[in-house]
Protein backbone atom coordinates (compact mmCIF):
# COMPACT_ATOMS: atom_id res chain seq x y z
CA UNK A 1 0.00 0.00 0.00
CA UNK A 2 1.35 3.20 -0.71
CA UNK A 3 1.58 5.81 1.99
CA UNK A 4 -0.55 8.94 1.96
CA UNK A 5 -0.43 11.93 4.61
CA UNK A 6 -3.60 13.26 5.22
CA UNK A 7 -4.08 17.03 4.60
CA UNK A 8 -6.79 16.89 7.13
CA UNK A 9 -6.28 14.09 9.68
CA UNK A 10 -8.34 14.96 12.21
CA UNK A 11 -11.99 15.15 9.51
CA UNK A 12 -13.83 11.90 9.28
CA UNK A 13 -17.42 11.67 7.93
CA UNK A 14 -19.22 14.73 8.87
CA UNK A 15 -21.95 15.33 11.74
CA UNK A 16 -24.76 15.76 9.50
CA UNK A 17 -23.79 12.92 7.37
CA UNK A 18 -23.83 10.81 10.49
CA UNK A 19 -26.74 11.63 11.60
CA UNK A 20 -29.16 11.12 8.55
CA UNK A 21 -27.80 7.94 8.37
CA UNK A 22 -28.66 7.06 11.61
CA UNK A 23 -31.90 8.47 11.10
CA UNK A 24 -32.55 6.22 8.22
CA UNK A 25 -31.09 3.07 10.05
CA UNK A 26 -33.74 3.45 12.31
CA UNK A 27 -36.72 4.77 10.85
CA UNK A 28 -36.37 8.27 13.00
CA UNK A 29 -37.95 11.56 12.21
CA UNK A 30 -34.78 13.44 10.77
CA UNK A 31 -34.71 16.96 11.84
CA UNK A 32 -30.90 16.96 11.66
CA UNK A 33 -29.79 17.85 7.95
CA UNK A 34 -30.72 20.80 7.16
CA UNK A 35 -33.03 20.71 4.18
CA UNK A 36 -36.91 20.92 3.47
CA UNK A 37 -39.49 17.11 3.32
CA UNK A 38 -41.39 19.56 1.08
CA UNK A 39 -40.91 20.09 -2.46
CA UNK A 40 -39.77 23.27 -4.45
CA UNK A 41 -42.32 25.38 -6.31
CA UNK A 42 -43.95 23.36 -9.50
CA UNK A 43 -42.95 26.80 -11.29
CA UNK A 44 -39.48 26.75 -10.88
CA UNK A 45 -39.45 23.10 -11.70
CA UNK A 46 -41.23 23.86 -14.82
CA UNK A 47 -38.97 26.71 -15.22
CA UNK A 48 -35.91 24.44 -15.17
CA UNK A 49 -37.83 21.78 -17.93
CA UNK A 50 -38.51 24.83 -20.01
CA UNK A 51 -34.83 26.00 -19.99
CA UNK A 52 -33.52 22.56 -20.81
CA UNK A 53 -35.61 22.12 -23.68
CA UNK A 54 -35.16 25.39 -25.31
CA UNK A 55 -31.51 23.65 -25.70
CA UNK A 56 -29.43 25.49 -22.34
CA UNK A 57 -27.83 22.04 -21.63
CA UNK A 58 -24.22 23.24 -22.05
CA UNK A 59 -21.56 24.92 -20.32
CA UNK A 60 -22.66 28.20 -18.60
CA UNK A 61 -20.29 30.53 -18.88
CA UNK A 62 -17.49 30.31 -16.24
CA UNK A 63 -18.49 33.37 -14.14
CA UNK A 64 -22.43 32.23 -14.55
CA UNK A 65 -25.53 33.22 -16.72
CA UNK A 66 -25.60 36.65 -17.69
CA UNK A 67 -29.55 37.08 -17.01
CA UNK A 68 -28.88 35.73 -13.68
CA UNK A 69 -26.39 37.98 -12.38
CA UNK A 70 -28.06 40.46 -13.62
CA UNK A 71 -30.87 39.40 -11.66
CA UNK A 72 -28.96 38.91 -8.60
CA UNK A 73 -27.41 42.35 -8.67
CA UNK A 74 -31.35 43.65 -8.82
CA UNK A 75 -32.31 41.98 -6.05
CA UNK A 76 -29.36 43.11 -4.05
CA UNK A 77 -29.89 46.29 -4.81
CA UNK A 78 -33.51 46.54 -3.75
CA UNK A 79 -32.75 44.72 -0.23
CA UNK A 80 -29.87 46.44 0.75
CA UNK A 81 -29.26 49.76 -1.50
CA UNK A 82 -25.76 48.18 -2.98
CA UNK A 83 -24.84 48.33 -6.66
CA UNK A 84 -22.65 45.01 -7.59
CA UNK A 85 -21.71 44.90 -11.25
CA UNK A 86 -23.05 41.59 -12.87
CA UNK A 87 -19.93 41.57 -15.39
CA UNK A 88 -16.95 41.95 -12.80
CA UNK A 89 -18.52 41.58 -9.21
CA UNK A 90 -20.73 38.39 -9.53
CA UNK A 91 -19.95 35.01 -9.83
CA UNK A 92 -22.59 31.69 -9.72
CA UNK A 93 -21.40 28.69 -7.56
CA UNK A 94 -21.60 25.35 -7.22
CA UNK A 95 -23.50 25.82 -3.35
CA UNK A 96 -22.58 27.84 -0.26
CA UNK A 97 -19.81 25.64 0.60
CA UNK A 98 -18.23 25.47 -2.88
CA UNK A 99 -18.29 29.69 -2.71
CA UNK A 100 -16.87 29.67 0.58
CA UNK A 101 -13.76 27.23 -0.13
CA UNK A 102 -13.42 29.07 -2.97
CA UNK A 103 -13.26 32.46 -1.09
CA UNK A 104 -10.48 31.15 1.45
CA UNK A 105 -8.67 29.33 -1.19
CA UNK A 106 -8.33 32.88 -3.07
CA UNK A 107 -7.20 34.73 -0.05
CA UNK A 108 -5.38 33.15 2.22
CA UNK A 109 -1.81 32.04 2.47
CA UNK A 110 0.44 30.49 4.84
CA UNK A 111 0.16 31.26 8.07
CA UNK A 112 -2.44 33.88 7.54
CA UNK A 113 -4.55 34.27 10.40
CA UNK A 114 -8.97 33.82 10.29
CA UNK A 115 -11.00 34.91 13.11
CA UNK A 116 -13.76 32.81 13.34
CA UNK A 117 -16.55 32.47 15.92
CA UNK A 118 -17.76 28.82 17.28
CA UNK A 119 -20.37 27.32 16.86
CA UNK A 120 -19.31 27.18 13.31
CA UNK A 121 -20.65 25.77 10.23
CA UNK A 122 -17.78 22.61 9.80
CA UNK A 123 -16.45 24.19 6.48
CA UNK A 124 -14.86 27.06 7.54
CA UNK A 125 -12.00 26.11 9.04
CA UNK A 126 -10.93 22.61 7.30
CA UNK A 127 -10.51 25.47 4.12
CA UNK A 128 -8.06 27.49 5.98
CA UNK A 129 -6.11 24.68 7.27
CA UNK A 130 -5.66 23.81 3.68
CA UNK A 131 -4.46 27.00 2.85
CA UNK A 132 -1.85 26.67 5.21
CA UNK A 133 -3.57 29.41 7.49
CA UNK A 134 -4.26 29.69 10.99
CA UNK A 135 -7.99 29.11 12.68
CA UNK A 136 -8.29 31.73 15.62
CA UNK A 137 -11.54 31.01 16.55
CA UNK A 138 -13.93 32.54 19.74
CA UNK A 139 -16.28 30.26 21.43
CA UNK A 140 -19.48 31.94 22.37
CA UNK A 141 -21.79 31.15 24.41
CA UNK A 142 -25.74 30.14 25.18
CA UNK A 143 -28.07 31.23 25.39
CA UNK A 144 -28.02 34.14 22.95
CA UNK A 145 -24.69 33.61 21.57
CA UNK A 146 -23.47 37.44 21.50
CA UNK A 147 -20.16 38.16 20.25
CA UNK A 148 -17.65 39.69 22.70
CA UNK A 149 -16.09 42.50 20.59
CA UNK A 150 -13.74 42.78 23.24
CA UNK A 151 -12.36 39.73 22.58
CA UNK A 152 -12.15 39.81 19.29
CA UNK A 153 -10.00 42.83 19.38
CA UNK A 154 -7.20 40.64 21.29
CA UNK A 155 -7.13 38.10 18.38
CA UNK A 156 -6.28 40.93 15.97
CA UNK A 157 -2.59 40.68 15.17
CA UNK A 158 -0.59 41.82 12.28
CA UNK A 159 -1.24 38.18 10.61
CA UNK A 160 -4.78 38.74 10.44
CA UNK A 161 -6.06 38.52 7.09
CA UNK A 162 -9.51 37.29 7.61
CA UNK A 163 -12.88 37.47 9.61
CA UNK A 164 -15.82 35.32 9.06
CA UNK A 165 -19.19 36.09 9.77
CA UNK A 166 -22.32 34.15 9.48
CA UNK A 167 -25.69 35.21 9.70
CA UNK A 168 -28.28 34.65 10.23
CA UNK A 169 -26.50 32.11 12.09
CA UNK A 170 -26.29 28.23 11.62
CA UNK A 171 -26.54 26.65 14.40
CA UNK A 172 -27.82 29.31 16.44
CA UNK A 173 -30.06 30.87 14.77
CA UNK A 174 -28.38 34.24 16.02
CA UNK A 175 -28.28 36.81 13.52
CA UNK A 176 -25.73 40.22 13.58
CA UNK A 177 -27.10 43.47 15.28
CA UNK A 178 -26.76 47.17 14.51
CA UNK A 179 -24.09 47.26 17.17
CA UNK A 180 -22.56 44.07 15.80
CA UNK A 181 -22.35 46.00 12.70
CA UNK A 182 -20.92 49.07 14.53
CA UNK A 183 -18.03 47.30 15.90
CA UNK A 184 -17.05 45.31 13.08
CA UNK A 185 -16.75 48.58 11.55
CA UNK A 186 -14.47 49.82 13.92
CA UNK A 187 -12.56 46.92 14.24
CA UNK A 188 -11.61 46.57 10.38
CA UNK A 189 -11.05 50.34 9.79
CA UNK A 190 -7.65 51.01 8.58
CA UNK A 191 -6.61 47.80 8.71
CA UNK A 192 -5.65 45.11 6.12
CA UNK A 193 -8.59 42.69 7.24
CA UNK A 194 -11.20 41.19 4.88
CA UNK A 195 -14.65 40.11 5.82
CA UNK A 196 -16.28 36.38 4.29
CA UNK A 197 -19.73 36.56 5.15
CA UNK A 198 -22.00 33.75 4.99
CA UNK A 199 -25.34 34.91 4.82
CA UNK A 200 -26.93 32.04 2.97
CA UNK A 201 -30.15 32.24 5.22
CA UNK A 202 -30.44 36.10 4.51
CA UNK A 203 -34.21 35.74 3.85
CA UNK A 204 -35.02 33.68 7.09
CA UNK A 205 -34.81 36.80 9.61
CA UNK A 206 -38.30 37.14 12.04
CA UNK A 207 -40.28 39.17 13.88
CA UNK A 208 -39.88 42.26 11.62
CA UNK A 209 -35.96 42.29 12.34
CA UNK A 210 -33.32 43.46 9.89
CA UNK A 211 -30.83 41.34 7.91
CA UNK A 212 -27.34 43.28 8.69
CA UNK A 213 -25.64 42.15 5.07
CA UNK A 214 -22.08 43.23 4.41
CA UNK A 215 -23.70 45.05 1.44
CA UNK A 216 -25.72 47.67 3.52
CA UNK A 217 -22.43 49.21 4.88
CA UNK A 218 -20.07 50.57 2.13
CA UNK A 219 -16.92 50.54 4.26
CA UNK A 220 -17.83 46.84 4.73
CA UNK A 221 -19.06 46.06 1.13
CA UNK A 222 -15.40 47.11 -0.38
CA UNK A 223 -13.30 44.41 2.01
CA UNK A 224 -16.56 41.87 1.72
CA UNK A 225 -17.07 38.71 -0.04
CA UNK A 226 -20.98 37.43 0.86
CA UNK A 227 -21.24 33.95 0.23
CA UNK A 228 -25.57 33.53 -0.86
CA UNK A 229 -27.15 30.13 -1.52
CA UNK A 230 -30.38 29.42 -3.87
CA UNK A 231 -31.00 26.02 -2.53
CA UNK A 232 -31.62 27.36 1.01
CA UNK A 233 -34.05 30.20 -0.53
CA UNK A 234 -36.23 28.25 -2.86
CA UNK A 235 -35.93 25.04 -0.80
CA UNK A 236 -33.94 23.22 -3.29
CA UNK A 237 -30.93 22.31 -1.89
CA UNK A 238 -29.82 19.09 -3.81
CA UNK A 239 -29.70 21.80 -6.71
CA UNK A 240 -26.07 23.30 -5.19
CA UNK A 241 -26.68 26.63 -6.54
CA UNK A 242 -24.75 29.82 -4.37
CA UNK A 243 -23.58 32.73 -5.52
CA UNK A 244 -20.98 35.25 -4.37
CA UNK A 245 -20.84 39.10 -4.44
CA UNK A 246 -17.20 40.91 -3.87
CA UNK A 247 -15.80 44.14 -5.54
CA UNK A 248 -14.14 43.46 -8.27
CA UNK A 249 -10.51 43.37 -6.97
CA UNK A 250 -11.57 40.41 -5.00
CA UNK A 251 -13.72 38.93 -7.52
CA UNK A 252 -10.99 38.85 -9.84
CA UNK A 253 -8.91 36.84 -7.43
CA UNK A 254 -12.18 34.47 -6.47
CA UNK A 255 -12.87 33.48 -10.17
CA UNK A 256 -9.00 32.59 -10.74
CA UNK A 257 -9.78 29.29 -7.92
CA UNK A 258 -13.45 29.01 -8.93
CA UNK A 259 -12.68 28.07 -12.96
CA UNK A 260 -10.15 25.19 -11.45
CA UNK A 261 -12.75 23.86 -8.87
CA UNK A 262 -15.73 23.91 -11.02
CA UNK A 263 -15.49 25.91 -14.27
CA UNK A 264 -19.37 26.63 -13.98
CA UNK A 265 -22.29 25.64 -12.86
CA UNK A 266 -25.27 23.60 -13.99
CA UNK A 267 -26.82 25.77 -16.84
CA UNK A 268 -30.37 25.41 -17.47
CA UNK A 269 -31.01 25.68 -13.06
CA UNK A 270 -29.46 29.67 -14.17
CA UNK A 271 -31.69 30.10 -16.43
CA UNK A 272 -35.00 28.86 -14.61
CA UNK A 273 -33.76 31.24 -12.01
CA UNK A 274 -32.88 34.00 -13.26
CA UNK A 275 -36.28 33.80 -14.29
CA UNK A 276 -37.73 32.66 -11.49
CA UNK A 277 -36.43 36.03 -9.28
CA UNK A 278 -38.28 38.49 -11.38
CA UNK A 279 -41.06 37.91 -8.86
CA UNK A 280 -39.37 39.33 -6.18
CA UNK A 281 -42.08 37.92 -3.73
CA UNK A 282 -41.07 34.54 -4.29
CA UNK A 283 -37.86 35.58 -1.56
CA UNK A 284 -39.98 38.62 -0.31
CA UNK A 285 -42.16 36.18 1.40
CA UNK A 286 -39.78 33.49 3.05
CA UNK A 287 -39.51 35.47 6.42
CA UNK A 288 -43.14 34.74 7.12
CA UNK A 289 -43.32 30.75 5.77
CA UNK A 290 -40.33 30.06 7.96
CA UNK A 291 -41.33 32.80 10.85
CA UNK A 292 -45.06 29.78 10.61
CA UNK A 293 -42.96 26.86 11.24
CA UNK A 294 -40.52 28.60 13.98
CA UNK A 295 -43.73 29.37 15.82
CA UNK A 296 -45.60 26.43 15.29
CA UNK A 297 -42.42 24.22 15.94
CA UNK A 298 -41.89 26.17 19.62
CA UNK A 299 -45.35 26.22 20.52
CA UNK A 300 -45.06 22.38 20.58
CA UNK A 301 -42.21 22.11 22.22
CA UNK A 302 -43.19 24.12 25.16
CA UNK A 303 -44.75 21.22 26.19
CA UNK A 304 -41.67 19.39 26.64
CA UNK A 305 -38.60 19.47 29.02
CA UNK A 306 -36.49 20.79 26.39
CA UNK A 307 -35.74 24.21 26.84
CA UNK A 308 -35.96 26.58 23.93
CA UNK A 309 -32.98 28.73 23.29
CA UNK A 310 -33.61 32.48 20.86
CA UNK A 311 -34.36 31.90 17.27
CA UNK A 312 -33.87 35.14 15.30
CA UNK A 313 -33.12 33.51 11.59
CA UNK A 314 -32.31 30.61 9.67
CA UNK A 315 -34.37 27.27 9.84
CA UNK A 316 -32.92 25.92 12.92
CA UNK A 317 -34.14 25.79 16.70
CA UNK A 318 -31.38 25.34 19.58
CA UNK A 319 -32.49 23.29 22.65
CA UNK A 320 -30.75 22.83 26.13
CA UNK A 321 -31.87 19.17 27.82
CA UNK A 322 -29.85 20.13 31.61
CA UNK A 323 -33.61 19.12 32.81
CA UNK A 324 -33.85 15.91 30.96
CA UNK A 325 -30.38 13.91 31.74
CA UNK A 326 -26.36 15.18 31.73
CA UNK A 327 -25.40 13.08 28.97
CA UNK A 328 -22.82 14.01 26.67
CA UNK A 329 -24.57 15.71 23.87
CA UNK A 330 -23.63 13.02 21.33
CA UNK A 331 -24.95 10.31 23.37
CA UNK A 332 -27.91 11.88 23.82
CA UNK A 333 -28.72 12.66 20.33
CA UNK A 334 -27.78 9.02 19.33
CA UNK A 335 -30.02 7.93 22.21
CA UNK A 336 -32.62 10.41 20.82
CA UNK A 337 -32.46 8.90 17.39
CA UNK A 338 -32.51 5.28 18.41
CA UNK A 339 -34.81 5.38 21.09
CA UNK A 340 -37.31 8.42 20.49
CA UNK A 341 -37.54 8.04 16.54
CA UNK A 342 -36.07 12.26 16.09
CA UNK A 343 -32.72 13.10 15.05
CA UNK A 344 -30.90 15.74 16.38
CA UNK A 345 -27.53 17.55 15.74
CA UNK A 346 -25.39 17.52 18.63
CA UNK A 347 -24.10 21.76 18.62
CA UNK A 348 -20.69 20.29 19.86
CA UNK A 349 -19.80 18.93 16.22
CA UNK A 350 -19.72 22.89 15.57
CA UNK A 351 -16.73 23.32 17.67
CA UNK A 352 -13.40 22.26 16.66
CA UNK A 353 -12.38 21.49 20.37
CA UNK A 354 -15.87 19.76 20.76
CA UNK A 355 -17.36 22.18 23.55
CA UNK A 356 -20.61 20.54 24.98
CA UNK A 357 -22.98 22.74 26.90
CA UNK A 358 -25.74 19.94 26.30
CA UNK A 359 -27.49 21.94 23.40
CA UNK A 360 -29.11 19.96 20.35
CA UNK A 361 -29.93 21.51 16.67
CA UNK A 362 -33.52 20.72 15.37
CA UNK A 363 -34.30 21.89 11.69
CA UNK A 364 -37.70 22.97 11.37
CA UNK A 365 -38.16 23.62 7.35
CA UNK A 366 -40.50 20.27 7.61
CA UNK A 367 -44.07 20.13 6.99
CA UNK A 368 -46.66 20.37 9.60
CA UNK A 369 -47.30 16.70 10.06
CA UNK A 370 -43.83 15.32 10.47
CA UNK A 371 -43.22 18.82 12.86
CA UNK A 372 -46.62 17.01 14.62
CA UNK A 373 -45.10 13.73 14.81
CA UNK A 374 -41.75 14.81 16.04
CA UNK A 375 -42.94 17.14 18.82
CA UNK A 376 -45.35 13.81 20.02
CA UNK A 377 -42.23 12.26 20.03
CA UNK A 378 -40.18 14.42 21.80
CA UNK A 379 -42.63 15.85 24.30
CA UNK A 380 -42.18 12.22 25.78
CA UNK A 381 -39.03 12.59 26.81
Amino acid sequence: MISVISKLPQSGTNIFTTMSALAAEHGAINLSQGFPDYSCSPELIELVHRAMQNGHNQYAPMAGVMALREQIAIKTEKLYGARYDPETEITVTAGGTQAVFTAISAIIHPNDEVIMFEPAYDCYAPAIKLMGGVVKSLELEPPDYRIAWDMVKRLVSNKTKMIILNSPHNPTATILSREDIDELSALVKNQDILILSDEVYEHLVFDGQEHHSMARYPELQQRSMIVASFGKTFHATGWKMGYCLAPAYLMQEFRKIHQFLVFSVNTPLQYAIAEYLKDENTYLSLPAFFQEKRDYFRNGLKQSRFKLLPCSGSYFQSVTYDAITDEKDTDFAIRLTKEIGVAAIPVSAFYRKGTDRHVLRFCFAKRQETLDKAVDRLIKV
